[in-house]
């Protein structure tokens, strides 16, 4: 049974931090590239970084988190993390982790990250 779950939301007041993690079971994780995605409210989702499989674990980010987020694997706890600093409120979002190897995508069902004073 493939799952995976995403931890480490919540509120957080601008210029703040938080650490995103996604725990991934069920699928072999290490050839999966990993991603993340968040959807703001009356928004579409969008791809916000991915980190590429054992063989090629380049990553890629948005623009607009380029410097601020990291995203990183850990292919022996099977888990996906995002690092967020400097958050600004634009950052306000529900966030999904995706592992996707060809054909398939498997998704968890997002976390909650608010930014607000």
């Amino acid at each position: 049974q493939v799952q995976l779950v995403e931890s480490g939301g919540g509120l957080v007041q601008p210029g703040g931090s938080l650490r995103l993690a996604c725990a991934a079971s069920g699928f072999a994780f290490s050839s999966y590239v990993m991603g993340w995605y968040r959807q703001a409210p009356g928004k579409e989702r969008e791809m916000v970084a991915g980190i590429g499989s054992v063989r090629d674990p380049t990553t890629n980010y948005v623009d607009s988190v380029k410097g601020r987020f990291v995203i990183s694997r850990d292919n022996a706890k099977n888990t996906a993390y995002l690092q967020m600093n400097s958050l600004k409120p634009e950052d306000t979002g529900v966030y999904y982790c995706v592992a996707i190897r060809g054909s398939n995508a498997y998704w968890g069902q997002g976390t909650q990250v608010t930014v607000s004073s």
